[in-house]
């Protein structure tokens, strides 16, 4: 049995596909008000009439500061409050360092770490006022594990292990609890690769969202501030 969340409200960036749809398609299944939201129109109201009458589509770039605080101003007006966050959204240009442009390294900054402080700054207060507020950060083994043709991306998400760990330690006495999940290979539409429907070796999309729901089912006095998931047989190195 996962945890109840009748009457509460849950906003999920990068939530029309992959694995914050997963994460947004569980809360919903648990009786949450959900708001989604991604870059293009077109991916907004398709997940939004696909999700249900409880779901908002919002198209909101996360890189976009003002564009974060109009989104959780949009969710609260819709459903009233804000209790959780879901930090998902995010990218990876895979390039050596002597290949990366400024323009990419500052892109992957700017929307993995940058849209992380913007939308949970905007819904701080929201998520204090509701009393058991929870910040989760959708992150990756790579915020511990550099690799090569990493350098943006390891180092956003490096960054964002920081920030989440901070963030802890600066909003814990305000009722809101932060967490990270951080997945290995996972088999989703990451980077526009294609998302099969069977099983393979990489973890699935449900996975993490099931890791997401773990956390959330917690009392308000416990905390399981990161959670580490990685496939159980990935291939062999030769």
């Amino acid at each position: 049995m996962g945890p109840d969340m009748t009457g509460r409200v849950a906003l999920v960036t990068g939530g029309t596909k992959g694995i914050g749809r997963a994460i947004a398609e569980r809360l919903l299944a648990a009786g949450a008000s959900v708001a989604v939201c991604a870059r293009t129109g077109a991916d907004v109201r398709a997940a939004e009439a696909e999700l249900g009458g409880r779901a908002l589509g919002i198209v909101c770039d996360v890189a976009d500061a003002g564009a974060c605080e109009r989104m959780v101003e949009d969710t609260v007006a819709r459903f009233g409050r804000l209790d959780i966050l879901v930090n998902n959204a995010g990218l990876g240009i895979f390039k050596p360092l002597r290949e990366m442009s400024v323009d990419e390294w500052q892109l992957q900054i700017d929307v993995n770490l940058g849209g992380v402080f913007y939308c949970s700054r905007a819904a701080l207060p929201h998520l204090s006022a509701s009393g058991d507020g929870f910040i989760v950060n959708i992150a990756s083994l790579a915020s511990r594990h550099p690799f090569h043709g990493g350098t943006g991306y390891n180092a956003s998400k490096y960054g964002l292990l920081g920030l989440t760990e901070a963030m802890l330690l600066d909003v814990r006495y305000d009722d809101v609890r932060v967490s990270i999940v951080m997945p290995g290979s996972v088999d989703t539409y990451f980077n526009g690769r294609e998302q099969v429907p069977e099983r393979t070796w990489r973890l699935h999309v449900d996975d993490c969202a099931a890791a997401v729901m773990q956390l959330l089912s917690y009392p308000k006095e416990a905390h399981v501030s990161r959670v580490e998931l990685r496939p159980s047989q990935p291939p062999r190195k030769a």
